[in-house]
């Protein structure tokens, strides 16, 4: 199948030796723009049941309904490149937080993390209603915990070729490539070699890597150099997912991550970008423990805790990641988005939270508030740490594409991170309307197409052949 970039201008082609019509659906004189970053044109587009069948001058066709395109833009569908819809796809099918701004797809199992084995959950998504297109990444992380569980050790070469079987598996049951999540459990304890033995199995088979990286703060660079390798030693495309610089003194670091990605591009690295225009990120509230506290899952984390030399260890970093990290300084700047245990504390800060505990809102406090918080299950999180600056540098890349990094939400729950709702439309509005930092062509070809510059055709990938 082509890529979306071609496919209009071709069926204009192809409508000079075709027939007009009838059509079910007519959009009559939209300014159309392709998706290839190519200035825009005035056609009309004919639809047959969920086809386009004719794009060009049809004057006179016959359709059921017609739509009056003029004054309008025509384009073809977002892709997601990075979603959580499995959080909510079932319950909330229609996805119209999606649909709304334009999403016909998304693709799941970011961040290292996806449903194992996949196969029975892509024949729930086949035999589900839903009114988008759907497809997913095979995660690393929950690959490792299969086989490793959430120790903090090297894997043995009987255990990394068990992960192999499973990268392969995966892929050979639908997965669009290998997601990594090397900032969580268990990801961040796997060395890199590890990754890239399993990469090359994926890359092998046709799929791609997408990673968030290690660390996006004081070493984001170094992560950067990761990803980078993971594909070039892995031999597959590598992306960096929602990039972005955290902490205020780390703001413009960007200028020296965007070399690197131009430095591997000129050598034939196919690496690239995605990003959400936020200057807010969110995560679970344990972003702000050291990893090491995190390993064995929850109950070894409340075992810790209830330790005072490790539970003053722990809170350590948490100060100093609320000082220069995902706090910016200020625990004001980390907003509660949900928490299982207690729906009242959706949309409040950790600085209100704390004071609430009878106590002043010091970082030092709100890292005792943090510790309570994870002790109890853990909370979402949106932190507000990262400098407008570096967003709209990362946005102007031409290696970037737009993802939200958001789920399928259940509308008036929650306070959800504004991503899941308006990250494409806040490119439009912001960034191309208003501070014309994008063009809307240009925007349209980051949005329409998918890393490692490919298609998802279907609601879910065919499955791969093994090569």
């Amino acid at each position: 199948m082509r890529p979306v970039r071609y496919l209009l201008p071709l069926l204009s082609c192809l409508l000079l030796h075709g027939q007009q019509g009838p059509f079910d659906i007519l959009i009559a004189g939209a300014r159309v723009i392709d998706g290839s970053g190519s200035p825009w044109y005035y056609a009309d587009i004919g639809i047959k049941g969920d086809t386009i069948a004719a794009v060009g001058l049809l004057p006179g066709a016959a359709a059921a309904v017609r739509i009056d395109g003029r004054g309008l833009v025509a384009s073809p569908g977002f892709i997601d490149i990075h979603s959580h819809g499995r959080r909510g796809i079932f319950t909330v099918p229609t996805a119209e937080n999606y649909l709304r701004e334009g999403v016909t797809t998304i693709i799941e199992g970011p961040d290292g993390s996806s449903p194992l084995p996949l196969a029975p959950f892509l024949d729930r998504v086949a035999h589900t209603p839903i009114s988008i297109n759907f497809a997913t990444f095979a995660g690393q992380g929950t690959i490792r915990q299969n086989v490793v569980g959430l120790a903090n050790r090297r894997a043995t070469p009987e255990e990394i070729q068990k992960m192999k079987d499973l990268a392969a598996q995966a892929m050979r049951d639908g997965a669009f490539g290998l997601s990594t999540g090397l900032f969580y459990v268990p990801g961040n304890f796997t060395p890199t070699e590890e990754v890239i033995e399993i990469a090359k199995v994926v890359g092998r088979m046709g799929g791609i890597h997408i990673s968030h990286m290690r660390e996006e703060a004081s070493h984001v660079l170094d992560s950067v150099r990761e990803t980078i390798r993971i594909g070039e030693e892995g031999g597959l495309p590598t992306q960096i997912t929602h990039h972005k610089i955290i902490g205020k003194s780390n703001w413009g670091a960007s200028v020296e991550s965007l070399k690197l990605v131009e430095a591997a591009r000129a050598r034939g690295v196919d690496v690239t970008i995605d990003q959400y225009p936020y200057t807010a990120s969110s995560t679970g509230i344990a972003a702000l423990f050291p990893q090491w506290a995190l390993e064995g899952g929850q109950k070894s984390v409340v075992e810790r805790l209830s330790a005072p030399e490790q539970r003053a260890r722990i809170k350590t970093v948490i100060v100093q990641n609320i000082k220069f990290d995902r706090g910016a300084g200020d625990p004001k700047n980390i907003a509660i988005a949900s928490c299982s245990f207690d729906g009242t504390l959706a949309g409040k800060n950790l600085a209100e939270i704390t004071r609430a505990r009878g106590v002043e809102p010091t970082i030092e406090n709100a890292a005792d508030t943090a510790i309570e918080l994870q002790r109890k299950g853990g909370c979402s999180a949106v932190y507000h740490a990262i400098g407008e600056e570096d967003v709209v540098r990362i946005l102007r890349s031409p290696y970037t594409m737009i993802a939200s990094d958001g789920e399928i939400p259940v509308f008036g729950q929650a306070a959800p991170h504004p991503r899941s709702y308006g990250t494409f439309a806040r490119v439009l509005g912001v960034y191309v309307r208003e501070q014309h930092v994008l063009t809307l062509a240009h925007l349209l070809q980051f949005a329409t197409q998918s890393g490692g510059n490919l298609l998802i055709p279907h609601r879910a990938m065919p499955r791969a052949a093994e090569s």
